[in-house]
């Protein structure tokens, strides 16, 4: 997939910033309601199964869904970007989708470095997106 218009560090940096705009107030809301103050105050890393189902179960079932439905999470879908497979373009397996979730994890723990290479990588690929073959591009625009 050459020629393509690559969507670099920065559109893709405000698309995160909207998918978070509404994971926050559908994850965190629920749970404060739920567990109340001790949620936040208390040093236990998991809370029950609320706060393992709407903090990390809801997440990577919808992450996995929008990208193979709508080929982007909302954030995506709102700055016009699309997540594909690198080498045809289309749409991701289950397994590019899967690689490329647990990709995150290993791009982020090195100070993020494999998100920020993003700005640095001629087609705009993190570490993630070479993981699962894939790549982020502008939608051609109609007309």
């Amino acid at each position: 997939m050459d020629n393509q218009n690559y969507a670099g560090l920065k559109i893709r940096f405000v698309a995160a910033l909207i998918d978070l705009g509404i994971m926050i107030p559908t994850v965190y809301l629920p749970l404060s309601l739920i567990y109340g103050g001790e949620y936040w105050e208390g040093e236990q890393a998991l809370h029950g199964f609320w706060d393992l189902f709407l903090g990390y179960v809801l997440p990577f079932i919808a992450t996995i869904f929008f990208w193979l439905k709508y080929l982007g999470t909302p954030g995506k879908m709102i700055t016009k970007l699309k997540v594909v497979d690198a080498e045809t373009g289309n749409k991701l397996t289950v397994i590019q989708a899967l690689g490329r979730y647990f990709g995150y994890f290993l791009a982020a723990l090195p100070c993020f470095i494999g998100l920020i290479w993003i700005g640095l990588d001629e087609r705009k690929q993190g570490w993630h997106d070479k993981l699962a073959k894939t790549l982020v591009i502008r939608k051609a625009e109609k007309g």
